[in-house]
Protein backbone atom coordinates (compact mmCIF):
# COMPACT_ATOMS: atom_id res chain seq x y z
CA UNK A 1 0.00 0.00 0.00
CA UNK A 2 1.19 3.50 -0.86
CA UNK A 3 0.47 6.68 1.05
CA UNK A 4 0.40 10.02 -0.74
CA UNK A 5 1.33 12.46 2.03
CA UNK A 6 0.03 15.70 0.57
CA UNK A 7 -0.07 19.35 1.57
CA UNK A 8 -1.06 22.52 -0.23
CA UNK A 9 -0.88 26.27 0.23
CA UNK A 10 -3.61 28.57 -1.01
CA UNK A 11 -4.51 32.25 -1.03
CA UNK A 12 -7.65 31.66 1.05
CA UNK A 13 -9.98 29.03 2.45
CA UNK A 14 -12.78 29.02 -0.13
CA UNK A 15 -12.04 26.87 -3.19
CA UNK A 16 -14.83 28.66 -5.08
CA UNK A 17 -13.02 32.00 -4.71
CA UNK A 18 -9.42 31.25 -3.84
CA UNK A 19 -6.68 29.38 -5.69
CA UNK A 20 -4.08 26.74 -4.92
CA UNK A 21 -0.65 28.37 -4.89
CA UNK A 22 1.56 25.39 -4.11
CA UNK A 23 1.29 21.64 -3.87
CA UNK A 24 3.69 19.01 -2.56
CA UNK A 25 3.49 15.32 -1.83
CA UNK A 26 5.59 12.32 -0.88
CA UNK A 27 4.69 8.84 -2.12
CA UNK A 28 5.54 6.43 0.67
CA UNK A 29 5.49 2.67 1.16
CA UNK A 30 3.08 2.26 4.09
CA UNK A 31 4.84 -0.88 5.33
CA UNK A 32 8.49 0.16 5.17
CA UNK A 33 8.23 3.96 5.27
CA UNK A 34 10.40 4.18 2.14
CA UNK A 35 9.80 7.39 0.17
CA UNK A 36 9.57 6.46 -3.50
CA UNK A 37 9.22 9.93 -4.90
CA UNK A 38 8.42 13.51 -4.05
CA UNK A 39 6.88 16.37 -5.96
CA UNK A 40 6.45 20.08 -5.31
CA UNK A 41 5.42 23.03 -7.45
CA UNK A 42 4.45 26.67 -7.09
CA UNK A 43 1.50 27.40 -9.36
CA UNK A 44 1.32 30.53 -11.46
CA UNK A 45 -1.43 32.99 -10.54
CA UNK A 46 -3.04 35.81 -12.43
CA UNK A 47 -3.11 39.25 -10.89
CA UNK A 48 -6.91 39.11 -10.93
CA UNK A 49 -6.98 35.91 -8.85
CA UNK A 50 -4.29 37.26 -6.54
CA UNK A 51 -6.49 40.27 -5.80
CA UNK A 52 -8.98 37.89 -4.13
CA UNK A 53 -6.35 36.73 -1.61
CA UNK A 54 -7.18 36.54 2.07
CA UNK A 55 -4.42 38.42 3.97
CA UNK A 56 -4.54 35.96 6.90
CA UNK A 57 -3.84 33.05 4.55
CA UNK A 58 -0.95 34.89 2.91
CA UNK A 59 0.55 35.61 6.34
CA UNK A 60 0.75 31.88 7.07
CA UNK A 61 2.91 30.91 4.10
CA UNK A 62 4.41 34.22 3.07
CA UNK A 63 3.93 33.97 -0.69
CA UNK A 64 3.86 37.24 -2.58
CA UNK A 65 2.56 37.95 -6.05
CA UNK A 66 6.00 38.13 -7.63
CA UNK A 67 6.80 34.60 -6.45
CA UNK A 68 3.56 33.05 -7.71
CA UNK A 69 3.60 35.02 -10.96
CA UNK A 70 6.70 32.98 -11.93
CA UNK A 71 5.18 29.64 -10.92
CA UNK A 72 4.39 26.76 -13.27
CA UNK A 73 1.19 26.83 -15.27
CA UNK A 74 -1.73 24.84 -13.90
CA UNK A 75 -1.61 22.71 -17.05
CA UNK A 76 2.09 21.86 -16.51
CA UNK A 77 1.50 20.93 -12.86
CA UNK A 78 -1.44 18.73 -13.85
CA UNK A 79 0.68 16.95 -16.47
CA UNK A 80 3.57 16.44 -14.04
CA UNK A 81 1.31 15.00 -11.35
CA UNK A 82 -0.29 12.64 -13.84
CA UNK A 83 3.13 11.52 -15.03
CA UNK A 84 4.32 10.98 -11.46
CA UNK A 85 1.22 8.98 -10.50
CA UNK A 86 1.57 6.87 -13.65
CA UNK A 87 5.26 6.18 -12.91
CA UNK A 88 4.41 5.08 -9.36
CA UNK A 89 1.36 3.05 -10.50
CA UNK A 90 -1.04 5.02 -8.31
CA UNK A 91 -4.46 3.38 -8.26
CA UNK A 92 -7.32 3.31 -5.77
CA UNK A 93 -6.59 -0.34 -5.02
CA UNK A 94 -3.01 0.33 -3.88
CA UNK A 95 -2.88 3.89 -2.54
CA UNK A 96 -4.55 6.44 -0.26
CA UNK A 97 -4.09 10.14 0.28
CA UNK A 98 -3.08 11.24 3.79
CA UNK A 99 -3.48 14.88 4.79
CA UNK A 100 -3.77 16.95 7.94
CA UNK A 101 -6.98 18.46 6.57
CA UNK A 102 -8.17 16.38 3.62
CA UNK A 103 -11.44 18.22 3.04
CA UNK A 104 -9.37 21.36 2.40
CA UNK A 105 -6.59 19.76 0.34
CA UNK A 106 -8.97 17.65 -1.74
CA UNK A 107 -11.07 20.64 -2.77
CA UNK A 108 -8.01 22.60 -3.90
CA UNK A 109 -6.39 19.54 -5.54
CA UNK A 110 -9.51 19.42 -7.74
CA UNK A 111 -8.45 22.79 -9.18
CA UNK A 112 -5.45 20.99 -10.68
CA UNK A 113 -6.97 17.61 -11.54
CA UNK A 114 -10.73 17.58 -12.00
CA UNK A 115 -12.74 15.01 -10.02
CA UNK A 116 -13.89 13.56 -13.35
CA UNK A 117 -10.31 12.95 -14.47
CA UNK A 118 -9.37 11.53 -11.08
CA UNK A 119 -12.25 9.11 -11.43
CA UNK A 120 -11.34 8.21 -15.01
CA UNK A 121 -7.80 7.40 -13.91
CA UNK A 122 -9.15 5.46 -10.91
CA UNK A 123 -7.00 7.38 -8.48
CA UNK A 124 -7.61 6.90 -4.76
CA UNK A 125 -10.88 8.31 -3.44
CA UNK A 126 -9.86 7.72 0.17
CA UNK A 127 -8.40 10.92 1.63
CA UNK A 128 -7.41 9.99 5.15
CA UNK A 129 -7.44 12.52 7.95
CA UNK A 130 -4.36 12.54 10.18
CA UNK A 131 -6.09 14.58 12.90
CA UNK A 132 -8.80 11.88 13.11
CA UNK A 133 -6.13 9.21 13.47
CA UNK A 134 -4.66 11.16 16.37
CA UNK A 135 -8.12 11.75 17.90
CA UNK A 136 -8.89 8.02 17.91
CA UNK A 137 -5.57 6.95 19.40
CA UNK A 138 -5.60 9.77 21.96
CA UNK A 139 -8.99 8.61 23.23
CA UNK A 140 -7.73 5.03 23.50
CA UNK A 141 -4.68 6.21 25.44
CA UNK A 142 -6.88 8.36 27.71
CA UNK A 143 -8.85 5.26 28.70
CA UNK A 144 -5.62 3.68 29.96
CA UNK A 145 -4.07 6.77 31.54
CA UNK A 146 -6.38 9.37 33.07
CA UNK A 147 -3.47 11.82 33.43
CA UNK A 148 -3.39 12.29 29.65
CA UNK A 149 -5.40 15.02 27.94
CA UNK A 150 -8.39 14.52 25.70
CA UNK A 151 -7.53 15.35 22.07
CA UNK A 152 -9.81 18.41 22.09
CA UNK A 153 -8.07 19.75 25.19
CA UNK A 154 -4.68 19.94 23.54
CA UNK A 155 -5.85 20.83 20.03
CA UNK A 156 -5.73 19.15 16.66
CA UNK A 157 -3.40 21.37 14.66
CA UNK A 158 -0.44 19.44 13.31
CA UNK A 159 1.94 21.46 15.45
CA UNK A 160 -0.06 20.66 18.60
CA UNK A 161 -0.15 17.00 17.69
CA UNK A 162 3.61 17.14 17.07
CA UNK A 163 4.14 18.67 20.51
CA UNK A 164 2.16 15.87 22.14
CA UNK A 165 4.43 13.40 20.29
CA UNK A 166 7.55 15.28 21.48
CA UNK A 167 8.37 16.44 17.96
CA UNK A 168 9.37 19.86 16.70
CA UNK A 169 6.91 22.16 14.96
CA UNK A 170 6.67 22.39 11.19
CA UNK A 171 9.51 24.37 9.64
CA UNK A 172 8.59 27.91 8.67
CA UNK A 173 7.51 29.46 6.45
CA UNK A 174 4.57 27.10 6.02
CA UNK A 175 5.32 25.77 2.57
CA UNK A 176 3.74 22.67 1.10
CA UNK A 177 6.80 20.41 1.15
CA UNK A 178 7.57 21.43 4.74
CA UNK A 179 4.01 20.42 5.57
CA UNK A 180 4.20 17.09 3.74
CA UNK A 181 7.49 16.15 5.41
CA UNK A 182 6.23 17.18 8.84
CA UNK A 183 3.03 15.19 8.28
CA UNK A 184 5.09 12.11 7.44
CA UNK A 185 7.21 12.59 10.55
CA UNK A 186 4.13 12.94 12.76
CA UNK A 187 2.47 9.91 11.15
CA UNK A 188 5.52 7.76 11.80
CA UNK A 189 5.72 8.89 15.43
CA UNK A 190 2.01 8.19 15.96
CA UNK A 191 1.53 4.95 14.04
CA UNK A 192 4.88 3.80 12.70
CA UNK A 193 5.60 1.63 9.70
CA UNK A 194 5.29 -2.09 10.47
CA UNK A 195 8.26 -3.25 8.38
CA UNK A 196 10.63 -0.30 8.78
CA UNK A 197 14.12 -1.60 9.51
Amino acid sequence: MLGIFLDSETNGLNPYIHKILEIAFLIVDMESGHVYTSYEAVIQQSYEDWQNSDPESLAIHGFDFEEVSYGKSLKSVAEEIQFCFTQEHIHRTNAVFICQNPSFDRAFFAQIISPELQEKKEWPYHWLDFASMFWSLALERKKKDFALSYPWEQGLSKNKIAKSLHLFEEERPHRAMNGARHLLLCYEALLGFPKKS
